[in-house]
């Protein structure tokens, strides 16, 4: 069984969201939609669940048209960032509301429960006060709240949007485990790439109301497609080259246009003659290294990245971390790593 999507449209006092948006989610599949603020990735979300009412296109589970079915006959399970507890009731009371207003039967409703706050690492929290939690306690609990009702797609909106970075950072961890073990459709909204690589099967990018780029991690990383699609997914050396497709790196491409340069095929290797970069060019195609100034140096996610200036050019680079600021390098493209970019 499968999500689909086909050519979903959305306006506001006549102003277009979404605009033509195709998706499908397979069975056990975690898709992450990804994208700024105002990209209309929410919004897309919400058109799913039935909480926005589409100007164009169908949304089908299944094959089945739910475009017209409202929100409560759809099946599906969403969860917000602000994860909207009932401060009046405890963890239990929380969890077990939606099956209550379902008309599930009370040792059932318990069962359930139990079982989603198991799901979520949170045993033995049912009469706990909502008032009592962490935040990151408190985003379980509105998962478990989720996944208790047993819904056929899961939905969640920034659910780490408004914890710090080190709780988030844990958090997803936590719950690409959880979503695994669910073995149920997925689709997750955030704004942060590494959220969305730490979690994805795959990943889409919008952009302006439209869907710019989808496929796996690896397929989107690798190649983004557009300059938004690169900045979206953590990409830095977004190069624009001149009009016969030369930066201080080289020929770079057949023309004007802005080219991606891959941090991790970029080499730092000894220093290209000790020449200033605009040496190393000739009839504007690299004839070896050339030449960079390391400017800065940082550690992130364990590894050492390093800023480097080439002849003006601003570009960073993962490195073995034997460079130190003020070092001349000689810096290379490996194969595959000058990718070119549309818009």
């Amino acid at each position: 069984m499968s999500l689909r999507v086909d050519g979903l449209s959305v306006a506001f006092d006549g102003v277009s969201v979404l605009d033509g948006v195709d998706l499908e989610v397979a069975e056990g599949e975690v898709l992450v939609l990804l994208g700024p603020s105002g990209c209309g990735k929410s919004t897309l979300l919400r058109a799913i669940a039935g909480l926005e009412r589409p100007s164009a296109g169908r949304i089908l589970w299944d094959d089945k048209d739910l475009t017209e079915v409202a929100t409560h006959g759809r099946g599906f399970g969403l969860m917000f960032q602000d994860h909207a507890l009932f401060p009046h009731r405890d963890v239990a009371g929380n969890v077990e509301f939606g099956l209550r207003v379902a008309g599930m039967p009370a040792d059932q409703r318990s069962h359930r429960v139990a079982r989603a706050l198991e799901m979520v690492g949170m045993e033995g929290f049912g009469g706990r006060r909502i008032d009592t939690l962490s935040g990151g306690e408190a985003q379980r609990v509105a998962l478990a709240r989720s996944v208790a009702a047993g819904p056929r797609l899961l939905m969640l909106d920034e659910p780490f949007g408004s914890l710090d970075r080190v709780l988030r950072e844990r958090l997803t961890e936590d719950l690409g485990v959880l979503l695994r073990r669910l073995g149920q459709a997925v689709v997750h909204v955030t704004h942060d790439h590494d959220e969305a690589f730490a979690l994805a099967d795959r990943i889409a990018v919008l952009g302006d109301g439209r869907i710019l780029r989808i496929g796996n991690p690896a397929e989107v990383w690798a190649d983004p497609g557009t300059v938004h699609a690169a900045e979206c997914l953590g990409h830095e050396n977004l190069v624009v080259l001149d009009g016969s497709g030369c930066c201080p790196l080289g020929r770079l491409g057949d023309g004007p246009g802005t080219v991606l340069v891959r941090g991790d095929r970029l080499v730092i290797g000894a220093p290209a003659d000790g020449q200033p970069a605009a040496a190393q060019v000739s009839a504007g195609r690299s004839v070896g290294p050339v030449s960079g100034l390391v400017v800065r140096t940082s550690i992130r996610g364990g590894r050492t990245v390093v800023v480097l200036d080439v002849g003006g050019l601003c570009l960073r680079a993962s490195s073995d971390g034997s460079t130190s600021v003020g070092d001349r390098v000689g810096v290379s493209v490996a194969d595959g790593g000058v990718v070119p970019l549309s818009g």
